[in-house]
């Protein structure tokens, strides 16, 4: 099962036109919330989930999962420093959902920040093994693989 992603703009079609508007007619210069450019990759083995964070410290980022729910929010701080003569990069809270297979193990995600890329490897959930089933009864005892 692939990994489904929720697509904010989905959520929200009015943003894209409002983020539109905002440059063309102006905005005062004030950009708040964005949400993150992500990659979803599959191997044999689990998912890597690569989320582009730049600016943002680790610890104002969030990683949830609930139930099949994967949720990556958190908050970039805009620069404070000197007067503001020209605001293009984006900044305030941002949020993202990823529906995963059912099963998978919040224990062993595994979570890696670096050059403002967080990378998540997200193991697949393992397949139920075939049960061995003894027959008893008679003169002999057989297995059946189920």
């Amino acid at each position: 099962m692939a990994i489904l992603t929720h697509d904010p703009f989905l959520a929200d079609p009015f943003r894209v036109m409002d983020e539109v508007f905002g440059r063309v007619l102006g905005d005062g210069g004030q950009t708040t919330g964005f949400t993150p450019r992500l990659d979803v990759r599959e191997t044999a083995d689990e998912y890597l989930v690569m989320v582009d964070l730049p600016g943002v410290r680790s610890d104002d980022v969030q990683i949830e999962l609930n139930d099949q729910t994967l949720a990556i929010s958190g908050t970039r701080v805009p620069v404070e420093t000197g007067e503001a003569q020209r605001v293009e990069r984006p900044y305030g809270a941002f949020s993202r959902m990823l529906t995963v297979p059912q099963g998978i193990d919040p224990d062993s995600i595994r979570a890696d920040y670096t050059d403002g890329v967080l990378t998540l490897q997200v193991p697949k959930p393992a397949e139920a093994k075939p049960k061995k089933i003894a027959i008893t009864g008679g003169t002999s005892q057989k297995a059946i693989e189920k």
